[in-house]
């Protein structure tokens, strides 16, 4: 499988497309490239910041498929790949054959829906119809984390939005990190309206299992983590049991963003929320009939010091997903050190039948 990877010069495209023409096309492509970056930021910022706007909706995207271990294998066309390095000019035609064009974007603990602006882009770009939402507590949704205690009341914004779909509708729900055990809450209680649950470097539990379990080689255990752990917030007093925590940003810049750029974890210092902790402390209850039937993928990533790639391992050989993809010198965070090839990656699973 090492061998199958997502190679890490496809996030490259200006420099592929500078080698084909002059110095001063490879200096202009630059420069407009540069402009392209800055102007995207200064929109997340702003998004970040303004408190008063609305959520914004937002996208994913594609990448290399490598594996299958669920007893539902399907065999997925050899030519998808290729599909994708053909004109843009061609994209429509492909997406006639993609059921679900809705990709719901699931941030994880202490990000927002913010986080996926790079995401947004490329996929509006594809012709897909990105939604990005903030969680209970997150992003720019002003509930104060003490108060969100359970993971119905943490995931609410995203089972509020599967209930006002059509009938008859049904979307691809991606999430990371911790948001994944939204996900996985959401595929026990809205199977019918989950075409494809995808888990990005996210906490893909069993059966009984808390999200913070996932975590634990990382932070120790539960019990250690809350005895002795200097991240935790007391929103109710010292007294009362914690009701959140937050890392400092020198353990956020080695856990989550060792492989990011420098103006994205500026973005995440200035925007990011502590995290509730009764939701990370909460054993999910998975039946086989309901989350056992949804269809999941899980997309690894390589550089992780957040899940490290033994326990993104572990993660998939205990808990099987239908198909397994890694990012190569991508850290915690794929939306912003490897957005080419999470969209890549988002956009073949949206392609397998």
């Amino acid at each position: 499988m090492g061998n199958i990877i997502c190679k890490a010069k496809k996030d490259g495209n200006v420099g592929s497309r500078s080698k084909r023409h002059g110095g001063g096309d490879r200096s202009s492509s630059k420069r407009r490239s540069l402009m392209e970056e800055e102007l995207l930021h200064r929109q997340a910022l702003s998004m970040a910041i303004q408190q008063h706007q609305l959520s914004q909706r937002f996208e994913g995207s594609m990448s290399r498929r490598i594996g299958s271990t669920s007893s539902r294998r399907r065999n997925t066309n050899n030519n998808l790949s290729d599909s994708f390095s053909a004109s843009t000019k061609q994209l429509p035609e492909f997406l006639e054959n993609i059921k679900s064009k809705k990709i719901v974007l699931i941030h994880g603990e202490g990000f927002g829906a913010w986080c996926w602006y790079k995401t947004i882009a490329l996929l509006e770009e594809t012709g897909l119809l990105p939604v990005a939402l903030d969680l209970t507590g997150s992003g720019i949704d002003l509930t104060d984390t003490k108060d969100v205690r359970t993971l119905a009341q943490y995931s609410k914004p995203l089972t509020d939005y599967l209930q006002s779909l059509q009938a008859d509708e049904q979307v691809i729900v991606v999430g990371h990190s911790g948001g994944g055990a939204c996900v996985s809450y959401a595929l026990e209680h809205f199977p019918e309206k989950i075409s494809k649950a995808v888990f990005l470097a996210a906490t893909m539990v069993s059966n009984e299992q808390k999200p913070f379990d996932v975590f634990a080689e990382q932070l120790g255990s539960a019990e250690l983590f809350m005895k002795e752990s200097k991240f935790l917030i007391f929103g109710n007093g010292n007294d009362e049991p914690p009701t959140g925590f937050r890392f400092e940003k020198q353990q956020m810049n080695g856990l989550y963003f060792n492989q990011s750029p420098t103006k994205d974890i500026a973005l995440a210092m200035v925007s990011m929320r502590p995290i509730p902790l009764g939701p990370m402390m909460e054993k999910l209850s998975l039946t086989p009939e309901k989350y056992g039937k949804g269809r999941r993928f899980y997309i690894q990533t390589l550089e992780d010091h957040v899940l490290s790639p033994d326990v993104q391992e572990k993660l998939v050989r205990e808990n099987p997903p239908e198909g397994i993809f890694k990012i190569k010198g991508s850290d915690h965070c794929p939306f912003f050190s490897k957005p080419q090839s999470l969209h890549k990656i988002l956009l073949e699973i949206a392609q397998i039948p």
